[in-house]
């Protein structure tokens, strides 16, 4: 799948702007503060309906304007063009009350689950290293990300747990104060251990994937990804219970589940891991989640690179140029010698 064209309106910094894509390396240059993670920001949004980096829908809409708007449109390998849109707004347009994010296809709105994928992407920035510095639910998003650009079924089993834990965790704070009973939770467990296993069942495939393909590389080979399950059962939970009602939420579940990257079988890169090393595991989970999303779509995702090459050396650079090749790639950097790099790349200015 190949992004040809993208228009921005009141969206972040951009008022109205179109960019025009090829099928190779596309480099976007301009000082910083110009919105070139903007950009990014907004062909990500289009791949899993998510920004990367709001904390609320309401900061991608650009100031003083109620509704920002990101359309692309996408080319498969029949050459068919489709219109992708994504609608953000605060909540309010012209005095009514609206949903915050509208998905459409063609014109014809979605279900969030009938939209995330369409257009497969992976990106790659500096901040990715809170995967292995960061918290657990910053982990977790990676996962969730890597599945949902290639299982709708998994959004689907996503939202649905959700939905049953704020309400689950409602009644359990209720059974706190004395106004619900234990009874009232059976529906919710049966709810949460069924989506929940399926969420699970999908992220430890995906861990066996990434674990296969670092066995066979020369540079990851003593890595390995170890996924901390917090198994949800009807046992579980009745192991829980009283904990749960006393704090007042589900203690155990996917909402729950962590990862780790270790080096020579047992060495947490987290806590014991050099910068250098950090970066490589990094570069590694990148690249388990390229290589996932093209072995299930069977196509090369979209390959969003925000200003790495200033955080990596000469052989993780050298990584990132080969993973870079026969794909499509938009790039961001401040350094207009960069581009010299790529002799024959697309060029996209951008300015205030």
């Amino acid at each position: 799948m190949i992004l040809r064209k993208l228009s921005l309106n009141d969206f972040r910094n951009y008022a109205s702007r179109e960019f025009d894509f090829e099928d190779g390396i596309n480099i976007v240059v301009g000082d910083n503060a110009v919105g070139k993670t903007n950009l990014l920001e907004a062909i990500n949004l289009l791949s899993v309906g998510e920004s990367f980096r709001a904390k609320i829908i309401d900061e991608m809409v650009r100031f003083d304007a109620e509704l920002g708007r990101v359309v692309g449109n996408i080319v498969n390998g029949k050459k068919e063009v489709t219109e992708l849109e994504i609608m953000v707004t605060r909540g309010m347009v012209a005095g009514k009350r609206v949903a915050k994010r509208k998905f459409l296809v063609e014109g014809i709105a979605k279900r969030k689950s009938d939209f995330v994928g369409l257009l497969p992407v992976v990106i790659f920035r500096p901040e990715d290293m809170e995967l292995l510095d960061g918290s657990p639910g910053y982990r977790r998003r990676f996962l969730d990300f890597a599945l949902v650009k290639v299982d709708q079924a998994y959004e689907r089993n996503s939202v649905t747990y959700e939905q049953a834990l704020r309400r689950r965790n409602k009644l359990l704070m209720g059974m706190r104060e004395g106004t619900v009973n234990r009874y009232a939770l059976t529906f919710w467990d049966g709810l949460l251990i069924r989506h929940g296993n399926e969420l699970q069942q999908k992220r430890e495939d995906f861990v066996a994937f990434v674990n296969n393909l670092w066995s066979r590389s020369d540079l990851f080979n003593k890595l390995k990804l170890v996924y901390d399950k917090s198994t949800i059962s009807e046992s579980r939970l009745e192991q829980y219970k009283e904990e749960e009602v006393l704090v007042g939420y589900t203690l155990v579940g996917p909402h729950k589940d962590d990862f780790m990257v270790v080096a020579d079988g047992k060495r947490e890169l987290d806590l014991y891991g050099s910068r250098g090393e950090k970066r490589m595991a990094v570069l590694a989970l990148k690249m388990g989640e390229i290589y996932f999303v093209e072995s299930v779509k069977n196509e090369k995702p979209v390959l969003l690179l925000d200003d790495v090459f200033s955080e990596l050396d000469n052989l993780h650079r050298e990584e990132v140029l080969r993973l870079m090749q026969e794909r499509q790639v938009v790039v961001t950097t401040a350094d207009r010698d960069e581009v010299k790099r790529f002799a024959e790349a697309k060029v996209i200015e951008v300015v205030v």
